[in-house]
């Protein structure tokens, strides 16, 4: 894969404006970590529907409460996944992400099947598939966000931005790695999903990520060095599937881009495809392990 001057640059600039905004976001509180996932959902949602469309058009014919019905369910689990720090006066966003979570479960399928005319599984098992990649990933990382927040501050360090910045940073570190050793060095296609990605630019991104993130966790915050290297290359892993499973639903699709709303990268599910697959393995990683 040959270096671009011009593509790096557009690549570099979109970058540096989506780290601003993923940094205020996260940073700020917990609150603009929720409003930031939020929105990544609705995004990332938006562009699977287009997809969904093109590759199975069967899914065009879906109700109107179908069409927006399983977004709110999905964005329901979000809230049910919050804690005690999200709430709005007596009343807790998990309560509500609860009850909105038993609405949308219940008379979603049943909406189906009195409003559709030529009733068709497809487009419900279209919309759990969403459920699942979408939804789910961006519910762990609340989760993520809110058990996290039991453990307080180190060194003025919310403990519950710990393992959100662990992941965002290791796959940012991670694609920016692979992209340079591609470049440079790159010879052997990945796989015939994503052509221009290498063996060498791969393999060369995740040591590289490894390496930094294990180096700076232990340095800086005296962190397990074993412990780093598990979650890091973890996330490296499984993001690099994130990235092929998208690139396989937009070549069945034949489309470019999920969409366009960052120059240089595309749309949300193109910055944030490695994101929901690593969130998931590293929620359960935790659950199971830690």
């Amino acid at each position: 894969m040959a270096f671009n001057v011009q593509t790096f640059k557009t690549r570099a600039l979109t970058s540096l404006v989506f780290v601003a905004v993923m940094l205020c976001g996260l940073l700020i509180n917990h609150w603009t970590f929720f409003i930031l996932f939020s929105i990544v959902h609705f995004g990332c949602w938006k562009e699977f529907k287009a997809i969904a469309d093109k590759i199975a058009p069967e899914y065009k014919s879906i109700s109107f409460m179908h069409h927006y019905g399983v977004v709110l369910a999905g964005w329901g689990f979000m809230l049910w996944m919050t804690n005690y720090a999200y709430a709005i006066g007596p009343l807790q966003l998990s309560e509500i992400g609860w009850y909105l979570m038993l609405l949308t479960v219940i008379t979603l399928p049943l909406i189906e099947i009195l409003l559709s005319h030529n009733f068709n599984l497809k487009p419900l098992f279209i919309s759990i598939g969403g459920l699942l990649y979408i939804s789910f990933s961006c519910g762990c990382m609340i989760d993520l966000r809110s058990e996290g927040m039991i453990f307080g501050s180190f060194f003025g360090l919310d403990m519950g931005l710990v393992l959100p910045l662990v992941l965002i940073i290791t796959l940012w570190i991670n694609d920016t790695m692979a992209y340079l050793v591609g470049s440079a060095v790159g010879k052997t296609p990945l796989t015939a999903i994503s052509p221009k990605k290498t063996w060498e630019g791969t393999i060369g991104g995740i040591v590289l990520a490894v390496v930094t993130i294990t180096a700076f966790g232990h340095l800086f915050f005296n962190a397990d060095i074993l412990q780093l290297a598990i979650i890091s290359t973890l996330i490296c892993v499984t993001g690099i599937f994130g990235d092929l499973f998208e690139s396989g639903l937009k070549r069945k699709a034949g489309i470019k881009d999920s969409g366009n709303i960052l120059p240089g990268h595309g749309g949300f599910l193109d910055r944030f495809d490695s994101l929901l697959f690593a969130t998931v393995f590293v929620w359960l990683y935790v659950k199971l392990f830690l």
